[in-house]
């Protein structure tokens, strides 16, 4: 059985507008029967607490279905925040696409 993978590709500043937005879409793939989830942030130039409180309710709505999140492409801005506030300990990060498939899906 091969597990689904959805990309989401989010842009610009995650803040707690755009965080509602992400938890909306998260909750529709998960719906849509998506196992795995590759939040592709090469775009996100800044993010706030609200935006870390989206990505946090975004892993656990994946969790609660039984998926996997994953985070790439992340600009040094973010992967710092992640950094100062642990998160870099709850997801995995990878540096762009190419890495998480021959990372994660390779293995499947």
């Amino acid at each position: 059985m091969s597990e689904s993978v959805t990309v989401l590709e989010l842009s610009g500043i995650l803040d707690g507008i755009r965080g509602n937005e992400l938890r909306r879409e998260v909750s529709a793939i998960v719906a849509n029967g998506s196992d795995i989830l590759l939040i592709d942030m090469k775009e996100v130039k800044f993010i706030d607490s609200s935006g870390l409180g989206a990505l946090v309710s975004a892993m656990q709505i994946v969790r609660n279905a039984n998926g996997k999140l994953f985070v790439c492409s992340i600009s040094d801005q973010v992967r710092m925040l992640f950094e100062l506030t642990k998160m870099d300990r709850i997801f995995q990060t990878f540096t762009d696409q190419d890495e998480f498939n021959r990372q994660v899906l390779a293995t499947q």
